[in-house]
């Protein structure tokens, strides 16, 4: 099958080709290389046989002098929370990024008659009932209080796909919303397949070195490199929690999507991730990479920061029902990959997060 891969030299985009290539596909990726660190995915992609196109999604001219395919998988985004207020990215800039390029993609399919598959995120999820939640430190790791009343949508396995999306859920959890929305209606009114996988935290090596883009690969690698360290918030404790999930779990069933019967706009979008089993706080992170490379000390600093939350962790229930799915790799070796491949890579820092 003929797959496009939009962002397809970021951390996702690439772990997702290589997956691809090996199960048989042909794969073809565009990419704008925007992002420190890309670029040195381009080499070995295309040394397994991908084409890889430099291209703006959010340019639709050069969306429409892209080649064919038979599905798009939908992994560039500006993947940051605090994207348009973080002073790096503009509000606009972010909106053009995330839901414009989008539009553009979705117009792509409609001529083609391409399938869509839209990687989303665990923050389309409203966060009021988050922060209202009532969460009890256990064992370093802030956990739903037993016996508390939950929100509709929630329990101790997480969030499931009925918990509310309203606002405010931060600007960027409002442009994959809104992603999500106009790619079921694309597929409904223009007649291709559209699945919405919304994804806890994708993790795994050579994940770009930014603590608010992916924090399990930040926080090992700055642990390695002595490099100074906060808890931010929440007392200062670090027990705040996220689950963890490497995007390779996610080719099982991207393979099912492309070739699925026509399902009902309900059940074309589905939690996914991995799940309670896979939940961490920063402070259980520290022990690990402690054990792992030895003592550092982290700054303890209560300073809340916009849109943090102290426990998400996404139900993946629905998704296993479906599609008879399951994470197969466990944190431990995600954590474990990542710090081999910050071993090996010393300066993968300053590579992919410059200052």
């Amino acid at each position: 099958m003929r797959i496009l891969i939009t962002g397809i030299c970021g951390f996702v985009g690439s772990t997702i080709a290589r997956s691809l290539i090996a199960a048989g596909h042909s794969v073809v990726g565009f990419d704008n290389f925007i992002r420190p660190g890309s670029e040195t995915n381009r080499a070995p992609l295309e040394k397994l046989g991908a084409k890889i196109i430099t291209a703006d999604l959010r340019n639709p001219a050069q969306m429409d002098a892209l080649p064919a395919a038979d599905f798009v998988v939908d992994a560039a985004a500006n993947p940051s929370v605090l994207a348009g207020i973080d002073g790096k990215t503009s509000s606009r800039e972010l909106v053009d990024h995330n839901l414009t390029g989008t539009i553009n993609i979705l117009e792509y399919c409609k001529t083609h008659k391409a399938g869509f598959i839209l990687l989303s995120t665990s923050r389309v999820y409203s966060i009021p009932p988050l922060t209202k939640l009532q969460v009890t430190p256990i064992n370093d790791a802030l956990a739903p209080t037993p016996g508390s009343i939950f929100p509709i949508g929630l329990s101790a396995a997480g969030l499931t796909e009925n918990f509310a999306t309203s606002a405010p859920i931060s600007l960027y959890g409002a442009t994959k919303l809104a992603s999500e929305a106009m790619a079921l209606e694309y597929g409904e009114t223009f007649g291709f397949p559209v699945f919405v996988n919304r994804c806890g935290v994708l993790a795994g090596a050579s994940q770009f070195g930014r603590a608010d883009q992916g924090i399990f690969a930040y926080w090992i690698n700055a642990w390695l490199r002595k490099r100074p360290l906060k808890y931010l918030g929440f007392g200062g404790h670090g027990y705040q929690v996220r689950d963890c999930l490497h995007p390779r779990d996610l080719t099982s069933v991207l393979e099912k999507q492309f070739t699925a019967p026509k399902l009902s706009v309900e059940d074309r979008l589905a939690n996914f991730s991995g799940g309670a089993a896979s939940a961490m706080s920063l402070k259980q992170l520290s022990d690990w990479c402690e054990e792992r490379f030895g003592p550092h000390q982290v700054v303890q600093d209560g300073t809340p920061r916009p849109f943090d939350i102290a426990w998400i962790v996404l139900d993946h229930a629905k998704a296993s029902t479906l599609w008879n799915w399951q994470p197969a790799i466990p944190t431990t070796k995600i954590l474990e990959e990542i710090a081999a491949h910050a071993e090996q890579h010393p300066h993968w820092l300053e590579l992919s997060a410059p200052r």
